[in-house]
């Protein structure tokens, strides 16, 4: 079963990148979905260069927001650090409180039209799943493990670094993973604040009354979604595998 969805993933990338390649390729197939000879293919932009800069402010929106969350979950889960849980879950949680569009809106007045307030709204919805992975990925580390640990003479910062984060490195992973794929379909409303990405393809098709090109925006967006998950699932196994091959802490 995993050789067949590593088949099914390959071939979607292969789809997907002749299709962003040469678009026009496909013309026939998107022709029927067309009223009064409007263009079967989107043809304001490239749709490589849209998915580039759809890709680049996820992947930079997301890094920032792992950043935090992962600097966060560390802190309240030090023992100087529990009394600002409730603070850091607050903070967190502003993302899922405010819909992106609400925190576009209030973004637009301070940083102006484009990829900032995209970016903004992409971090703070991107915290949540973050942060709370890394809470339970560090709270479930075995006491036993940790006692070992601290009876082998390892400070605390080294069994932050040597035991703890690496004990809980799967399950942030899988935090990271999911708050990719919540940013990559996000990520399409900051085309109605002037940002670069596959919601211009959308929002066009909605203006025109194309369907078209909502299926191509929408198709390029669920195939990445398909292709980065697989591939962060990927290295979440890499980082179980390698956990399950050696958790015991060593000295050094």
């Amino acid at each position: 079963m995993k050789y067949v969805g590593a088949i099914g993933r390959g071939l979607i990338l292969v789809l997907l990148l002749i299709f962003i390649l040469t678009p026009d390729s496909f013309a026939p197939l998107f022709r029927p979905l067309t009223e009064n000879n409007a263009p079967p293919i989107y043809n304001q932009g490239s749709l490589l260069s849209l998915t580039l800069s759809h890709l680049a402010i996820v992947v930079s929106a997301t890094a920032a927001s792992a950043i935090l969350a992962v600097g966060l979950g560390i802190l309240v889960t030090r023992r100087s650090g529990l009394e600002f849980l409730p603070l850091s879950r607050s903070l967190v949680n502003i993302g899922q409180t405010f819909p992106p569009v609400a925190v576009l809106a209030i973004a637009v007045p301070l940083v102006g039209f484009g990829e900032k307030p995209t970016f903004i709204a992409l971090f703070l919805y991107g915290l949540l799943p973050i942060f709370e992975n890394t809470l339970s990925g560090l709270t479930q580390v075995p006491r036993v493990t940790l006692e070992a640990a601290r009876g082998m003479g390892m400070s605390p910062g080294r069994r932050l670094c040597l035991v703890e984060l690496p004990l809980a490195l799967p399950v942030i992973l899988a935090g990271i993973r999911i708050s990719t794929i919540i940013n990559l379909g996000t990520a399409t409303i900051g085309s109605t604040v002037a940002a670069k990405g596959l919601g211009e393809v959308i929002i066009a098709g909605l203006q025109s009354n194309n369907l078209a090109f909502l299926l191509q925006g929408g198709l390029v967006v669920a195939m990445l979604a398909v292709l980065v998950d697989g591939a962060l699932s990927a290295v979440e196994r890499l980082a179980a595998s390698r956990l399950g091959g050696d958790d015991t802490p060593k000295a050094s």
